[in-house]
């Protein structure tokens, strides 16, 4: 960025450190700060008429947030729950500094658009699984991709169930079924994946 754009950048921006189980914002709050992580994770997430809860995202180093872009834009409140899972080290832009470097920096406005069509992207994701996808291939999938390659997780049937937007029983009968079939084994707040292959087909991967 030009000098000219990048000093009201570093005046304005803000240091941000919380710890694990901070709620970041919450539905209705007011939006005042772009923030971008540095390190650590954050879940955004929104709850049904019941209750349940379904994961929309993860932030992780680098990441911006959707809804927090969307709130500036339309000056707008926020629509969803954000907690970090882990501590987390990030940046703010209060909002006026935001609206100005959105109207006169195209490097900022590049960066910005470019990030909210990433996030869009995974969003869009969410929404297809959710409507379309069957609670096996969902269920497989999730499984595969918050393994990272192990073996092990440290996981409730609750948890599980908000990462693929369905209800705790559902989750619990389809792990039951997967462990019946020697695909994974269950234990109190643990599934092991015993046999990825079967999950990787039923993921469609």
């Amino acid at each position: 960025m030009p000098e000219g754009e990048r000093t009201p950048l570093a005046s304005g921006a803000m240091a941000m450190n919380a710890p694990a189980g901070t709620t970041v914002y919450a539905p209705g709050e007011p939006c005042n700060a772009f923030i971008l992580v540095i390190s650590g994770g954050v879940r955004v997430y929104q709850l049904d008429a019941d209750g349940n809860e379904i994961v929309l995202y993860r932030l992780g180093p680098g990441s911006i947030c959707i809804l927090t872009t969307l709130a500036l834009l339309a000056s707008d409140a926020y629509s969803a729950f954000a907690i970090t899972e882990t501590p987390v080290q990030a940046m703010a832009l209060p909002a006026a500094t935001f609206n100005d470097l959105m109207a006169r920096s195209a490097q900022f406005r590049s960066f910005v658009f470019g990030a909210q069509a990433a996030r869009m992207a995974d969003l869009m994701a969410v929404i297809q699984n959710v409507a379309f996808g069957s609670i096996e291939s969902r269920l497989a999938a999730r499984l595969l991709t918050l393994a990272g390659g192990g073996s092990e997780l440290s996981i409730t049937h609750q948890q599980l169930a908000a990462e693929i937007g369905s209800a705790r029983e559902v989750v619990s009968r389809q792990l039951k079924a997967f462990e019946r079939r020697g695909w994974v084994s269950l234990g109190r707040g643990r599934v092991e994946l015993r046999n990825a292959a079967p999950l990787r087909a039923a993921a469609g991967r």
